[in-house]
């Protein structure tokens, strides 16, 4: 699944085809997604400016007059600008909707899972599966005195309670497995019992891995790559995720694998306690 970095890289991608750009018509070839593609998408979006391409989470926000279009990967999508000479190539098995600009480019979703969506709505940031998000990780909002503060009466993993999109957006499974690791902190530890030295570690650790994906352009996984369709290389610096059984890195113990939150988790049980 895309995962912040991922979805980031992708906004940073179509920015510079899409910014201030006319939508000229919109075609709708799948509208089964995991919500319904409205059919009037095209007769909403004609002749409507994109005034700003922005990201919320895992949402990208083509912002407009009319309202902004939330557009989500879901487990497998991706999208990708394509021109005019490619766009009359016949498109493939997956591709669902077209955005078609006025400087002759494409804007086109592809997602055989059909798990994304593409949703217009007045006000992005109040929807019902926005408006209660949690701060961006990479803001200053998001700081070792408010996770500490929110740490404070709960009582599951603290892999679990960073991984709350409710408590801070866009720490998946990748990059919550690294930054635990780079902070020494198992991730079965409850999050009630986390000192404000370690949070405050967690924290900076957290940033720093998210950023560091961001320019390296997101980690390769098997269904995604880039707007320009070049994958990104983050995968190559992982020091936990994907290598049970592996050495640690640090201290070369073995290690280990544990569900948390029914999703896998690789952690050094020398190194993180």
């Amino acid at each position: 699944m895309p995962e912040l970095p991922e979805v980031e890289t992708t906004r940073r991608g179509i920015e510079p085809f899409a910014q201030g750009q006319t939508i000229e018509h919109v075609i709708i070839r799948q509208a089964k997604l995991r919500w319904p593609v409205d059919k009037a998408l095209n007769k909403k979006l004609n002749g409507q400016k994109i005034t700003g391409i922005t990201r919320r989470a895992k949402y990208l926000l083509l912002q407009t007059h009319v309202g902004d279009l939330m557009i989500h990967l879901g487990m497998s999508g991706s999208l990708r600008i394509v021109g005019k000479r490619e766009a009359k190539e016949p498109v493939q098995k997956h591709d669902h909707v077209d955005i078609c600009l006025s400087n002759g480019k494409i804007i086109r979703f592809n997602d055989p899972r059909r798990f994304g969506s593409i949703i217009l709505n007045k006000q992005a940031d109040k929807h019902s599966l926005l408006e209660k998000l949690g701060p961006e990780p990479l803001t200053e909002e998001f700081n070792a005195d408010y996770l500490h503060a929110k740490a404070k009466s709960r009582k599951v993993a603290i892999k679990s309670f960073i991984m709350n999109n409710h408590i801070v957006v866009g720490v998946g499974n990748i990059y919550a497995q690294e930054a635990l690791f780079l902070s020494g902190i198992n991730p079965n530890r409850t999050a009630c019992k986390v000192s404000k030295v370690r949070v405050e570690k967690l924290v900076s650790n957290i940033k720093q891995v998210l950023a560091d994906a961001i320019k390296a352009g997101g980690t390769t996984l098997k269904d995604f790559s880039g707007a320009d369709g070049k994958p990104g290389y983050f995968q190559q610096t992982l020091n936990v995720y994907g290598r049970s059984g592996e050495p640690c890195l640090n201290c070369c113990f073995e290690l280990k694998q544990a569900i948390i939150g029914q999703r896998t988790t690789v952690y050094c049980s020398n190194c993180q306690r």
